[in-house]
């Protein structure tokens, strides 16, 4: 099977420099849920027709599998067809999509293509309360004859038609290459319509077929910023019940948003307003508070994340607690049994077993060890301004509140560093370091006051 995409839209109506095939639903182009579908259902050959904003589609979506064909100028769906019909094996099925219809299915495009079998040619359809706009699917005596474009028909009875061409079909690609040889350009619009073929399908006995979607949101395309907001929640609502269906507890399914792959384990509870981006993986009971982000996240069993937490790039281990309003950033990884606590900021650093930082503390670069206490106020110099420096501290460490750690430095195991203390050399092990001032008092010291004008 070879499939070709039609992607060569400008989308006027978007109001966007950004061609229309490259703008976001659920996190990724338009274009990319339809090769994602295409793939899915293991096509020999990808051909993508390309036109407006094309190299920058190219170059953001660009990969082995794909062949790419320019449609200069564009002069309709037929036309653009014709542009990929030298990437199609004459003994394949061609299956024919649109770059701007980002939610069909890969359970339809199956049905579809079985349907066409060897020798059919295939329409998906659906019923529509009001039609306008699409073209009509037209029958007589139950079999389908030909198609009639909204501004092309002239009878009520055509008006009246519930049933609708999405443009999406499958046939015979040496048939297809054939037919559209035939296909002319005198209609109002002057464009070689992909639709004509249905009548030359007829013309020549081949038997026309319909199939209708799982959805009718798997056929709807994209022409406005309200049509891509109205799939997006579309998408969204299919992916809330996808969850709930695998028992995950969502306390408002329409309040929340996923934006790659999101698994999780039994016993999943997610608060309100929470977002989900690449990757993410919940193990068995873990708790998502309300108005988190989660960006490629693995999350280890019992773990709890309070409310307005923001992960990225975090590996954590079992019945941590998070939040509320921590940070992680890449390359962090947390041990079972750590805290990190309201207003702490984790960069790129390994924190082992039972270990806390529950307030107010910034940890980069660092190694920490086994139940290790960072006292507020505690932060790791990790950075001189041209070079990153790794600290290491050790198990058993009690870091008293308001300390820097200068790296690079060492902390030694059950050493305690007094609150205050700017650690600028390796703390040696079961020892107190401190390096504050001397307290003092000054007798008879009086504040300034402002003189009197």
């Amino acid at each position: 099977m070879d499939v070709v995409i039609l992607a060569a839209g400008q989308g006027k109506r978007m109001r966007s420099v950004l061609p229309k095939v490259l703008q976001p639903l659920a996190g990724r182009p338009l274009l990319a849920h339809v090769l994602a579908s295409a793939r899915a259902l293991g096509a020999r050959r990808i051909c993508v027709v390309y036109g407006h904003g094309g190299e920058t589609v190219r170059a953001q979506l660009d990969a082995p599998d794909l062949v790419w064909a320019e449609q200069t100028p564009q002069l309709g769906t037929g036309h653009a067809v014709q542009q990929a019909l030298p990437h199609l094996g004459d003994d394949e099925q061609a299956l024919v999509l649109y770059g701007d219809v980002p939610l069909i299915g890969t359970a339809t495009l199956a049905r579809l293509i079985a349907a066409a079998g060897g020798d059919k040619l295939a329409l998906l359809t659906v019923e529509l309360d009001d039609p306008y706009g699409y073209g009509r699917i037209l029958r007589d005596a139950g079999r389908v004859v030909r198609i009639v474009e909204e501004k092309d028909i002239t009878e009520d009875a055509e008006r009246r038609v519930r049933e609708v061409n999405t443009g999406i079909l499958a046939a015979p690609a040496a048939r297809l290459r054939a037919w559209l040889t035939r296909v002319g350009n005198d209609n109002t619009q002057g464009e070689y319509y992909l639709t004509d073929i249905i009548g030359l399908a007829v013309a020549d006995g081949v038997e026309v077929v319909t199939v209708a979607p799982d959805s009718i949101n798997e056929t709807l395309g994209v022409n406005s910023k309200a049509q891509l907001a109205a799939l997006e929640r579309a998408y969204q609502a299919a992916t809330a019940t996808r969850l709930l269906d695998a028992g995950v507890t969502l306390i408002d399914p329409a309040r929340l948003d996923v934006r790659g792959e999101l698994a999780c384990g039994r016993d999943v509870e997610i608060d309100v307003n929470c977002l989900f981006e690449g990757r993410v993986e919940l193990g068995d009971g873990v708790r998502v508070g309300a108005n988190c982000v989660l960006r490629a996240v693995t999350v280890g069993a019992g773990t709890k994340i309070a409310p307005f937490s923001h992960l990225d790039g975090t590996t954590m281990g079992e019945d941590c607690a998070i939040g509320p309003f921590a940070r992680t950033r890449p390359g962090t990884t947390l041990a079972d049994g750590v805290h990190v606590g309201n207003f702490v900021e984790i960069k790129n650093s390994k924190i082992a077993a039972q270990s806390k930082a529950n307030h107010l503390a910034y940890v980069g670069d660092t190694d920490v060890g086994s139940r290790v206490n960072i006292g507020a106020g505690t932060i790791t110099c990790n950075y001189d301004g041209a070079n990153k420096f790794r600290t290491i501290i050790e198990d058993d460490v009690f870091i008293g509140s308001d300390t820097q750690l200068v790296a690079p430095v060492k902390v030694g195991r059950g050493a305690t560093l007094g609150a205050g203390t700017t650690l600028t050399h390796d703390a040696p092990p079961d020892q107190l370091t401190v390096s504050r001032a001397r307290q003092r008092s000054i007798p008879g010291w009086e504040r300034p006051a402002k003189k009197k004008s």
